[in-house]
């Protein structure tokens, strides 16, 4: 079974799992006994287990501080980051940049429509809204190609500033720390999984996402 590979997490063709789930099967004794589905089964435990942490984590930092940090997109940014780990949107660099790629986009959109400081237009569609969540998803995709550092849920971010969802400089810098904490939290269970998982920059030959 090859090491550290950045295949998919379920690679059926070659009989080989992610590294994280293979880092992960060695410490409970199951690596030589599971079969492919068993290691579906384990890789959805993993993933579930941690998401639900992400949740719980970033639910204790909004309590203590008493400012939202649970956010639609984060939890697109934690499915990646516990699935797909070893992808390059999942690196820290991408999830970090990317997310605030999307902050900016988002904020670009609401001021080319005059929209800033405006209150959200989640629940009435106008034509300015239309348009800075356009201005705001094009913008952020083009600037993620750009710059090369892709991380899809960073996209929906910018739809969230544009539709007035996130509207104080507080509600961007708290964002951008709950980002840091999933981050935070990756590099602890990850590794601890026995995956190599990034410091910063994806890794050399690392894929742009996981595919099962």
């Amino acid at each position: 079974m090859t090491e550290d590979r950045p295949e998919g997490p379920t690679d059926t063709a070659s009989g080989v799992v992610a590294p994280a789930l293979r880092g992960l099967a060695r410490r409970l004794g199951f690596e030589h006994t599971a079969s492919r589905r068993g290691y579906r089964v384990l890789l959805g435990g993993y993933v579930f287990v941690n998401c639900a942490i992400s949740m719980i984590i970033l639910t204790a930092a909004a309590l203590l501080i008493d400012e939202p940090f649970i956010f639609p997109s984060l939890g697109s940014t934690a499915f990646i980051l516990f699935f797909a780990a070893m992808s390059v949107q999942a690196a820290p660099k991408n999830v970090f940049c990317g997310q605030l790629i999307g902050l900016v986009s988002g904020v670009v959109g609401l001021a080319v429509f005059g929209l800033v400081g405006v209150a959200s237009g989640v629940e009435v569609a106008t034509w300015s809204r239309t348009g800075a969540v356009a201005v705001a998803l094009g913008l952020s995709a083009a600037l993620m190609v750009w710059l090369n550092i892709p991380h899809a849920p960073a996209a929906a971010t910018a739809m969230t500033v544009a539709l007035g969802v996130l509207q104080t400089p507080m509600h961007l810098l708290v964002f951008m720390v709950a980002v840091a904490l999933l981050i935070g939290q990756a590099h602890i269970v990850n590794r601890l999984a026995g995956l190599p998982y990034p410091w910063w920059s994806p890794r050399k030959g690392a894929v742009v996402s996981d595919q099962s």
